[in-house]
């Protein structure tokens, strides 16, 4: 068989495909004809089986399209540079052409050695993928340099990326060798800089983390090769098209896909993506964009922005993104449910005494000045993640595990959510222990946040759902306790050697210190006699897995890039949660609620003990016990105070 000749440079696709006679005898042989009516009878078959062929082609490419295919070749591109790329939408054998022009056809062609049916044609076969570009627009600012650039290298590193693809498409009697470099990544933002310096930004914050670093230079330069600096300049009209223009050269006219980060202040939300829906969207795939948190200041600022997003954007183009909901115990809170039989059925008022979600960060410069703004913990930690874990907590089963299912059943419990009463929430603000002027005095923003929260509906009825959150405390801590009813009745209470709240059944599911789901029960202590004692069933992850656990960036990165949006914040959700926590925000925008101040590395606000116990909520022992020393020193003058516990009235001490 003659040599199949190669395109070294893919052109565009001719405007329609010509099969030789040698496919067309692949679909309906002709038989050979002696005698002078030979050439006649071989261009007629030969029409008659082109004809035939050109229709099951076609018939294919509606059914698949080009990006199907499954045949992949992979040709290095030496220079690192972008490529620009066509897609081989049609492949034209010139040689059949000439043949038709003349009207013969060679008999080499009609009568070829019999080929198999060419699979990448003509059978189903897996998609390949289509073109992704990733812009990151404010690629130099803390989020992208720590947070997003690593973990799209993350995931590229671990084969959730695409990388060079060429693409080998054979049609009759061509080879067409098609280079496709599938990925590019984009950094946008106005500073000056190149290609270069923007790889070198971002390489300094990279690692492998997997497969203990095997191969991580390769892959590391492999990634660096495919991203890429826009210069925006002070116009964003200007920026978003060189952006569009050089996404452009790396798609070619390939099936492609785009993700826009936006990795900027909310102030510049929509100065970028107005210009961004309008000029950097690409027509030959879906365009997805994430927005970062908070989702504005107030519920009507929020609504606005909301309404400009969807004049230019789909609902399911917009991924509201909050780095929390991207760990493994909110993905816990459905499958431990859902997944067991164990616990489903305990899942109500019925069984369920309380609900505590807590989470706390330890003191850190960086993020105490982030708090002393403008937005403060209720607007960034609350409104969000706090209210979604509830929301996932609480929602009934959905009708599957599409997102948009999830979605509908979490915003109907945050539209249950009763609204705040302020009697019900304990507010704190971070002592600032440098040597410059006290922030807090110029500011009401507070960075500790306790609510009793009820959700109004049949399942969850008088059930309190605790929230205790804040910043600057005495270590990193993210956790959900469910905490049982007591066993009505209870023949053994008087064989416990502590009083009856210390014997009900508790579930722990949590993040941090350390990863773990935790059941307390109650059990005899070994021996003589019969005392109770309440003991933990441990499922501790590092014991179970041995696994490195992805950064919550990478999980909901992945996510977007999938299309699964369940975590994501739908539009209507956002404006039930603003509805839930707008009237405490209106009162401490009136300064009408002063926070309380507390030490670095404490425990928080000592009010927030006394709301839980309003509300029945026992909280742990291990914040309970040390509360209890110190309200104990307030009694005792003699003695250093170790806190300001003694600031509460002593009505309550």
């Amino acid at each position: 068989m003659a040599a199949l000749p190669v395109s070294a440079h893919p052109a565009p696709a001719p405007a329609s495909f010509r099969p030789s006679a040698a496919a067309a005898s692949r679909f309906s042989p002709c038989a050979q004809v002696a005698g002078p009516a030979s050439d006649f009878r071989t261009q007629v078959c030969g029409l008659r089986c082109l004809i035939a062929a050109k229709l099951k082609f076609r018939k294919t490419l509606k059914r698949h399209g080009w990006q199907h295919r499954r045949n992949l070749k992979v040709q290095a591109n030496d220079s690192g540079g972008e490529t620009s790329n066509t897609c081989p939408d049609t492949v034209e054998s010139s040689t059949s052409e000439k043949s038709l022009k003349n009207g013969k056809l060679n008999p080499s062609e009609t009568h070829p050695p019999v080929l198999k049916e060419d699979p990448i044609l003509f059978d189903d076969q897996p998609e390949s993928p289509a073109a992704l570009c990733i812009a990151v627009i404010g690629a130099t600012g803390e989020l992208a340099r720590s947070k997003v650039f690593p973990a799209l290298f993350a995931l590229y590193y671990s084969g959730f990326l695409p990388r060079l693809l060429g693409v080998i498409v054979i049609v009759i009697s061509h080879l067409l060798d098609f280079i496709l470099q599938n990925v590019g990544i984009f950094g946008y933002s106005r500073k000056t800089l190149t290609d270069e310096d923007l790889r070198s930004i971002i390489e300094a914050n990279l690692t492998c983390r997997v497969d203990h670093h095997e191969n991580c230079d390769e892959k590391l330069n492999e990634f660096l090769k495919k991203t890429y600096y826009i210069d925006a300049g002070y116009d964003n009209k200007d920026g978003m098209g060189k952006l569009n223009s050089r996404m452009s050269q790396i798609e070619g006219n390939c099936a492609a896909n785009r993700i826009f980060y936006l990795a900027v202040p909310q102030e510049a939300l929509l100065d970028v993506a107005l210009p961004l829906a309008d000029i950097a969207q690409t027509t030959q795939g879906w365009n997805r964009i994430i927005i970062e948190k908070p989702f504005g200041f107030t519920g009507l600022t929020s609504h606005r922005v909301t309404q400009s997003l969807l004049s230019r954007f789909e609902e399911e183009q917009i991924y509201r993104i909050d780095h929390l909901l991207g760990k493994d115990l909110i993905e816990n809170l459905t499958v431990l449910r859902f997944s067991n039989l164990v616990f489903e059925p305990l899942w109500s008022r019925t069984y369920i005494r309380n609900v505590q979600v807590i989470f706390s960060e330890e003191t850190a410069a960086e993020i105490q000045g982030k708090y002393f703004g403008n937005y403060g913990i209720i607007r960034d930690i609350v409104h969000s993640h706090i209210l979604q874990t509830i929301a996932l907590f609480a929602m009934e089963p959905p009708v599957s595990l599409n997102g948009e299912d999830i979605r509908d059943e979490k915003v109907k419990v945050l539209r249950s959510i009763r609204k705040v009463d302020l009697e019900d929430v304990v507010l704190g603000q971070l002592k600032d222990t440098s040597v410059e002027i006290d922030r807090y005095t110029k500011s009401m923003t507070p960075t500790y946040f306790a609510a009793a929260m009820y959700i109004d509906n049949a399942r969850w009825d008088g059930v309190p759902f605790f929230i205790k959150t804040g910043i600057g405390l005495m270590k990193n801590r993210a956790e959900i306790r469910i905490q049982f009813n007591h066993v009505p009745g209870n023949i053994y209470h008087e064989r416990f050697g502590h009083g009856t709240d210390f014997d009900t059944n508790e579930l722990i599911l949590r993040d941090q210190p350390e990863e773990a789901i935790l059941l307390k029960v109650n059990n005899k202590i070994p021996g003589l006699g019969l005392q109770l004692d309440a003991s933990e069933l441990n499922m501790l992850y590092r014991d179970r897995y041995n696994v490195e656990v992805p950064d919550s960036y990478e999980h909901l990165l992945l996510d977007v890039l999938d299309g699964d949006n369940h975590l994501f914040m739908r539009s209507d959700e956002l404006a039930a949660a603003w509805n839930v926590l707008t009237p405490v925000i209106q009162e401490i925008d009136q300064n009408r609620i002063a926070p309380e101040l507390y030490e670095p590395g404490g425990r928080g606000p000592v009010n927030a003990f006394y709301l839980a116990a309003k509300h029945g909520v026992r909280l742990d022992d291990e914040w309970v016990l040390p509360l209890l020393l110190d309200i104990a020193d307030c009694t005792n003058p003699g003695q250093q105070r170790r806190t300001n516990a003694c600031d509460v009235p002593t009505s309550k001490v």
